[in-house]
């Protein structure tokens, strides 16, 4: 985010988890995040890695242990619930553990992200619906679950 034209991460660079995320999809991304290629400075990320299953982040654990042998440069950013931070996976890493407080605005992140989710020409898009035709928008309610 240093630079407005820094693009976003791109879908394989990040693994969004749930208590649904298998073991699977776990390895999937460890491997391409740990095993080195020559497709540039990627930074991987997962998101709420303390939703996953006991079973699964104990395997994530072990594959994380013998693959980073084969690449001393990765760059791999584990995100958890403050409120969870006892649970298995980010208790195995605790001592990596690094408390973020961020470095822009609010307000700056909002600048950069709408560069990047803004629509250029907005006919016939769903873009048009949202405020200054991004392609992404939150709707949500005062009162949810009543129809509205």
């Amino acid at each position: 985010m240093n630079s407005p034209e820094q693009p976003l991460p791109t879908f394989d660079e990040v693994l969004l988890c749930t208590p649904q995320t298998s073991a699977e999809q776990v390895g999937l991304f460890l491997r391409r995040c740990l095993i080195p290629c020559s497709e540039g400075e990627k930074i991987y990320t997962m998101l709420y890695a303390d939703e996953l299953s006991y079973d699964v982040s104990c395997r994530a654990e072990e594959l994380f242990q013998h693959l980073q042998h084969y690449n001393s440069s990765y760059r791999l950013i584990i995100l958890c619930n403050c409120e969870r931070d006892n649970s298995y996976l980010p208790s195995a890493f605790s001592h990596y553990k690094v408390h973020m407080i961020p470095q822009r605005s609010r307000a700056e992140i909002q600048q950069y992200l709408q560069h990047h989710f803004r629509v250029a020409q907005p006919s016939n898009s769903a873009a048009s619906v949202f405020k200054e035709h991004m392609c992404v928008g939150i709707v949500s309610s005062e009162r949810a679950g009543m129809g509205r």
